[in-house]
């Protein structure tokens, strides 16, 4: 489960030799580290796990200039595991992460087709907006799980694993994606996923929009996306999720809040989040973050709710590398007894209504 989040990453650039204007880039991600789980499956966990705060990925990436102010691009990521070195999710599976090709204009923006995140991560997760915590410390145990599997998202591995999206694990293949150019702080961001269904063109598909706003210190972002699962009466039904969220910076101070409602237009189950944190840098080495959520089912999902608090203590050895510590504590309620156990994004699941998670982790970029 854990292995679906998405990362960030910081590359360098390898000059080709091919064109003055053209570059090829390789660029990687390794987060690795110790992880104590207070109750997983009935008992208390200490492992050796990896990909938390962020995915361990490798990629490449180009841009060739065609004059004019226009640009060809393509981007080729895939993710594995470093304390196994096996691929992920397994066998044949290169390049899962995105996968695309498209052409950029200088102010107006890029146009990609092929297999790539979709917009509420493009628009509520990665800057400018970075509206959510776990983009800069809460990482996977912050993104949304909780007692809420009754969702039955298909191709999921538990039903709600990273329900709201934010995390990218639902890549949107056969897609075509427009992101605009910024304009005096605005950005625009359209997305289709053909569904390659004979005789229906809205089924198993993907509709997407987005729109961020960023002048100074100031954040502001809205998203949607809807997609539609063969599982779900036919293609012709699926999950809908939408959400935005506000961000400010006050001199070292990062302060963020995001809500999203993600719906099962089949069943009409539904979770709603509120979330707030902030990330205080002390130093050019030392940051704390700490963030709290709350999520919320409707009576399809027996209101079970969940209540989490997330804290992250970094320290940057270099530009590339930081050690961190982090804490995570889940707490939930619910209107059946027995039925709302806690369960934190990329752990197994509590066989109470809480649970704690301790991570000393290292994370190094290329």
């Amino acid at each position: 489960m854990k292995k679906a989040m998405l990362g960030w990453v910081i590359p360098f650039s390898i000059a080709s030799g091919a064109h003055a204007q053209s570059s090829v880039t390789l660029f990687g991600l390794l987060d690795v580290g110790v992880s104590y789980v207070s109750n997983e499956q009935g008992g208390h966990s200490l492992k050796a796990d990896d990909s938390i705060w962020t995915p361990s990925l490798w990629g490449i990436r180009g841009v060739e200039d065609l004059g004019g102010g226009y640009k060809t691009l393509f981007d080729l990521e895939s993710q594995f595991a470093i304390n196994t070195g096996a691929g992920i999710p397994g066998p044949n599976a290169d390049f899962n992460r995105q996968a695309f090709v498209g052409i950029e204009k200088d102010g107006m923006g890029r146009l990609t087709f092929g297999q790539q995140y979709n917009l509420m991560a493009d628009f509520l997760f990665f800057p400018p907006a970075k509206l959510d915590a776990s983009f800069m410390y809460g990482g996977l145990y912050n993104m949304r799980q909780g007692p809420f599997s009754a969702l039955g998202i298909p191709q999921n591995p538990t039903g709600s694993f990273d329900f709201d999206q934010m995390a990218g694990t639902s890549r949107v293949s056969n897609s075509a994606k427009f992101v605009s150019a910024t304009f005096s702080g605005l950005r625009l961001g359209a997305l289709y996923g053909f569904g390659n269904t004979a005789g229906s063109f809205s089924s198993n598909n993907t509709v997407g929009f987005g729109v961020d706003y960023a002048i100074g210190s100031f954040g502001i972002g809205a998203a949607y996306n809807e997609t539609q699962y063969q599982a779900l009466d036919n293609g012709h039904d699926g999950i809908r999720n939408f959400g935005g969220g506000i961000s400010q910076a006050i001199g070292d101070l990062y302060l963020s809040a995001l809500y999203t409602n993600t719906k099962n237009t089949l069943t009409g189950g539904m979770v709603q989040v509120v979330q707030a944190g902030g990330l205080y840098a002390f130093n050019p080495f030392w940051r704390l973050g700490a963030n709290y959520q709350y999520m919320k089912g409707n009576a399809a999902l027996s209101h079970n709710r969940a209540q989490q608090i997330t804290s992250a203590l970094q320290y940057s050895l270099s530009k590339r590398t930081t050690v961190y510590t982090e804490g995570v504590f889940q707490w939930t309620g619910g209107d059946v007894e027995g039925s709302h156990n806690a369960w934190i994004n990329g752990a197994g699941q509590s066989r109470s209504d809480h649970q704690f998670i301790a991570r000393l982790g290292l994370q190094t970029i290329f």
